[in-house]
């Protein structure tokens, strides 16, 4: 009996509060959106919105998550979403639980995984950053973070 109650309150929860994904803490979000750029100003410019930089497409594969009453077909779902800092998490956990995976081949999904999927997307992680200007520069900001 008290399994029954321990499992319902634990499905409302997640529905409250969304997904849960392993090693995707409140310390690798704030990484992941200092890496990114973390402007709690930006809007949308060059087809990426908010403080993540969140594309169309990635907001797609994180499964269309809107702001409270919102509809995901309204023309001005993701833009509005993308720039509010809470639903723009949402859209980072949504996409990292479809698409969390060991990145660098360390036995370990962690934030540095992440990291690499923000960065190259879900579909190819493990290409290194090193190779550009603009790859280097998310290594050396993710390196300043502290967990």
């Amino acid at each position: 009996m008290c399994l029954k109650y321990f499992i319902c309150i634990l499905l409302c929860l997640c529905t409250v509060f969304g997904v849960h994904v392993s090693n995707l803490s409140g310390a690798c979000l704030r990484c992941l959106c200092y890496v990114a750029g973390c402007d709690m100003s930006h809007g949308c410019s060059g087809g990426y919105c908010g403080p993540f930089y969140i594309s169309k497409l990635y907001w797609i594969d994180a499964g269309k998550p809107t702001l409270p009453n919102d509809d995901p077909e309204r023309d001005e779902a993701f833009e509005d979403c993308a720039r509010d800092y809470f639903c723009s998490i949402r859209v980072v956990e949504n996409y990292m639980a479809k698409f969390g995976k060991d990145c660098n081949n360390d036995g370990v999904t962690n934030c540095f995984d992440f990291m690499m999927i923000n960065y190259h997307g879900g579909r190819a992680c493990s290409d290194p950053l090193f190779l550009t200007d603009h790859g280097r520069r998310w290594l050396a900001k993710f390196q300043e973070c502290r967990f």
